[in-house]
């Protein structure tokens, strides 16, 4: 990771790489809508296939939740989405989910090199798959058309060869690590907030009763908006508490110092790597009344109004927070919104609320551990 020739595309990268490829991403999922309508008419779109996969037996929320979630990064970096029985993308998502996971585990397991040769297996894998993907893209691109982030790639670095720019950064191999890198990033974290969010709301029925009453109220049966989102406090509360409780991504990704730094009386020389402890400060007993246990008033004054809080950091803080925060809030908002709109979520048959186990997950990302739900129609 120190060698910034090597380590290409976004999350582990430095100097000119990462500076560059970063500024390209955000700038290009702004263009494609991040944080604007457009970006919401997609997901509102994914929304409705996603309420067709939910029926009344109980399902394993994983795999749906992560394929809908997989498709609105899937629709802004390769310009389409994907039909959730499409085997290459069942593949695709699966191999990033489990890379994840096997990446968080490394670490503590006995078994290293054992997860280690499958954690490679899978990295082999997608990028075989990303450059597949692209590949179809490359035969089919115009010029004068950006169907997603890829095109976008491919037209500059064609542009940078025809000038012969040096130290060319838009090359084959960054093209690769950072689709792989928005891909992982843009379907893992979200789709986990997502699944802890309809966890959440079967363990405590009265906080769903709460946000589906608030909903009925401000929203009715009409569709759910992002502009809906300022009359909406109590649901808002919850979400951000469910981040919150969820510790989604518990370390940062590795930075390194710039500088000598003295901390907490260590002495911390200048190109030190370090991995900041975002649970530190989601639980931090100074900051929350009641760190350990779920509770949304965490985000309401004494008057049920909505109040920010300096210590909710689920995406990290500084130059390298996660550069799709706005896309994330954005989608987890609709998705949570519509799907308690339509349906009140329930344990299966013969399991009570108290017998869901908020056990996480071990991973780099923290999903729920392995469970089913059932999903009871509203209407």
């Amino acid at each position: 990771i120190n060698d910034e020739h090597r380590v290409t595309g976004i999350l582990f990268s430095n100097g000119e790489t990462w500076k560059e490829m970063r500024r390209f991403a955000l700038s290009t999922l702004k263009d494609f809508g991040m944080g604007k309508r457009v970006a919401e008419e997609k997901i509102l779109e994914e929304c409705g296939h996603l309420i067709q996969v939910f029926e009344r037996k109980p399902f394993n929320t994983s795999h749906p939740v992560n394929y809908a979630t997989s498709n609105i990064i899937s629709s802004i970096v390769f310009g389409s989405r994907f039909d959730y029985d499409n085997l290459r993308f069942r593949n695709l998502v699966s191999r990033v989910n489990e890379s994840i996971s096997l990446f968080g585990t490394t670490g503590i397991q006995v078994s290293l090199m054992f997860h280690l040769s499958n954690f490679v297996n899978n990295t082999l894998g997608t990028i075989r798959d990303v450059e597949d993907i692209t590949q179809k893209l490359k035969e089919t691109l115009n010029p004068q058309i950006c169907r997603g982030l890829v095109d976008c790639f491919l037209i500059r670095k064609q542009k940078d060869e025809d000038s012969c720019v040096k130290d060319i950064q838009f090359t084959e191999e960054n093209l690769i690590f950072t689709v792989m890198n928005l891909f992982s990033a843009g379907t893992d974290t979200t789709a986990a907030t997502l699944r802890w969010c309809l966890l959440l709301m079967a363990k405590y029925p009265q906080i769903q009763d709460q946000v589906q009453e608030e909903l009925t109220r401000v929203v009715g049966s009409h569709e759910v908006h992002v502009e809906d989102r300022k009359n909406l406090p109590y649901t808002d509360a919850v979400i951000h508490e469910i981040q919150r409780l969820g510790n989604i991504v518990p370390m940062a990704i590795p930075h390194k110092t710039s500088q000598y730094v003295t901390f907490q009386k260590y002495f911390i020389k200048a190109g030190t790597t370090v991995i900041p402890l975002l649970t530190s400060v989601l639980y931090d007993e100074s900051e929350w009344e009641s760190p350990h246990t779920f509770n949304p008033s965490h985000f309401l004054d004494k008057e049920g109004r909505f109040i920010k809080r300096d210590a909710f950091l689920p995406f990290s803080a500084g130059r390298r927070a996660c550069i799709g925060e706005s896309l994330a809030r954005m989608e987890v908002f609709l998705f949570f919104t519509s799907l308690l709109q339509r349906f009140r979520f329930m344990p299966p048959p013969g399991v009570s609320e108290n017998d869901l186990d908020l056990t996480p997950a071990v991973g780099f990302t923290i999903p729920p551990s392995p469970h089913e739900l059932c999903a009871i129609s509203r209407q």
